[in-house]
């Protein structure tokens, strides 16, 4: 599954914080872009296992037009 993915400083927590819009509260942190990005990878299997189990919709990926 791909799909888009927000990264930003946050400033009070000294940390990374990186969220999956389309997955509601399938937030992460981290120390580093590395450390976030695994964590979030983690936290969505996570999200979308307990969607399943749940029987909850899980959304399809918007797409998003990309330009080189």
């Amino acid at each position: 599954m791909t799909a888009e993915l927000n990264i930003w400083w946050c400033k009070e927590d000294q940390a990374y914080l990186a969220e999956v819009p389309e997955l509601p509260g399938c937030i992460a942190d981290g120390k580093t872009h590395e450390e976030v990005l695994v964590n979030l990878n983690e936290v969505r299997q996570l999200w979308l296992e307990a969607a399943e189990r749940e029987n909850r919709h899980i959304p399809i990926p918007k797409k998003h037009l990309q330009f080189a």
